[in-house]
């Protein structure tokens, strides 16, 4: 007895031999080799995106070092409803002061190497004549760092006599800073809650002087204002004013921006946005008040 036994009935008896399986077929397939896992991208560390660029100090007239962020080495993740951009590895704000090592002379890279005769007597006679020179500091700056470096900016431009807007934008990036500082600050940090608590007092502060000096400026200096255009200082002038919690003059400085002839959609809609936040603040603060 065959398994095929009976195909000679169909006229298939030649078939009463085969095999289920060819030999070929029975063979094991190959599998085919794996790919290689992909190499894991390098870690990226902030110091990857630093580099030391050279200046001279329009006060002493010394050469110095200070750390940049290497251009388009950086990818913006978001902007704050204050224009604060967030990048990706590195908070940019850090190294945006410059400070000579020498006179003691520092402010805002935008503003550093623009010096009255007047300006620099004022800060040889109350700046260079105490400074003790700066604190060693790593291959990065931690935003204690930073901080420090923005305090002598800011002391430098109120005694230079800067313009408002130069002290309320020193006063603005500062603020930046603590919410950096406080958005980064480890988990296992002492009495972390209460930390954050005085960080974000003293964001706070900063945001009312940067507010204060901006509205005081608008109509005082020529535009563009530390590089924006009246209208992106309006908007920004209106979301400063909601931080502060003063919603009367938020609305006034919105609603500037929403008639203007001149204002694109795009900073339209970011005006839209904080006329929101001015409600919604608003009935957060009513709410309080009745509980």
């Amino acid at each position: 007895m065959g398994l095929f036994n009976g195909l000679e009935k169909f006229g298939l008896g030649k078939l009463q031999k085969m095999d289920v399986f060819d030999k070929d077929e029975k063979k094991e397939e190959k599998k085919p080799e794996p790919k290689p896992a992909p190499a894991p991208k390098p870690e990226v560390h902030e110091a990857d995106l630093l580099f030391d660029k050279s200046y001279t100090c329009p006060v002493c007239d010394k050469g110095f070092r200070s750390k940049m962020i290497k251009t388009g080495k950086v990818k913006l993740v978001k902007q704050d409803t204050d224009l604060r951009p967030v990048y990706k590895y590195v908070d940019s704000i850090k190294y945006d002061v410059l400070v000579c090592p020498r006179c003691g002379y520092s402010a805002l890279s935008r503003f550093f190497k623009f010096m009255m005769p007047s300006q620099a007597k004022l800060i040889s006679e109350n700046i260079s004549r105490n400074f003790k020179g700066l604190p060693e500091t790593g291959d990065i700056y931690t935003y204690d760092d930073a901080i420090a470096r923005y305090q002598l900016a800011l002391a430098n431009a109120i005694v230079k006599k800067a313009k408002a807007s130069e002290r309320a934008y020193t006063c603005l990036k500062m603020a930046w800073l603590y919410r950096g500082k406080a958005e980064t600050l480890p988990e296992d940090t002492p009495d972390r809650d209460k930390v954050i608590a005085e960080l974000k007092k003293e964001e706070d502060s900063l945001l009312v002087t940067a507010y204060e000096g901006f509205s005081d400026s608008f109509l005082k200096e020529d535009f563009p204002m530390c590089g924006m255009d009246e209208l992106t200082v309006t908007y920004l002038v209106a979301e400063l004013a909601r931080r502060a919690g003063r919603y009367d003059e938020a609305i006034r400085w919105i609603s500037r921006v929403l008639t203007s002839r001149n204002a694109s959609e795009r900073i339209k809609e970011k005006a839209r946005v904080v006329k929101d936040l001015v409600e919604e603040d608003r009935k957060k603060e009513e709410e309080g008040q009745e509980q």
